[in-house]
C-alpha cells in the first residue's frame, strides 16, 4: 500500500512539475488557471498519492507566492488573496477530476 502511494505521489509530483514547466514555456497570458487545473488533474489521476502530492505542492506554492508576489510583483495583500483564491479554485477543480479545459484560454497552442 505505502509503496503504491509513494509511487503515485512521485508520479503526481512529476505531473505538477510538467504543468509548471509548460506554463513557463507557453508564457501565455490568461493560461495560469488552466495549468493549475491541468497539473492537479493529471496528478490526481495517479490515485490517492497523486492527490496528496498535488495538494501539498499547490498549497506550498500558494503560501510561497503569498510572500514573493508582494515583493517581486508589487501585489497588494488583497490582490494576493484574490489570486490565491482563484488559483486554489482551479487546483481543486482539477484535483476533483473535472476537465481542466474549462480554464483553457482561447488561442493557447494545442501542444498544451
Amino acid at each position: 500500500q505505502w509503496l503504491s502511494f509513494l509511487g503515485e505521489a512521485y508520479e503526481g509530483a512529476k505531473d505538477m512539475w510538467r504543468a509548471y514547466s509548460d506554463m513557463r514555456e507557453a508564457n501565455f497570458k490568461g493560461a495560469d488557471k488552466y495549468f493549475h487545473a491541468r497539473g492537479n488533474y493529471d496528478a490526481a489521476q495517479r490515485g490517492p498519492g497523486g492527490v496528496w502530492a498535488a495538494e501539498v505542492i499547490s498549497n506550498g506554492r500558494e503560501a510561497l507566492q503569498g510572500i514573493t508576489d508582494p515583493l517581486f510583483k508589487g501585489m497588494t495583500r488583497d490582490q494576493v488573496r484574490e489570486d490565491t483564491k482563484a488559483d486554489q479554485f482551479a487546483n481543486e477543480w482539477g484535483r476533483s477530476g473535472k476537465d481542466p479545459n474549462h480554464f483553457r484560454p482561447p488561442g493557447l497552442p494545442d501542444k498544451y
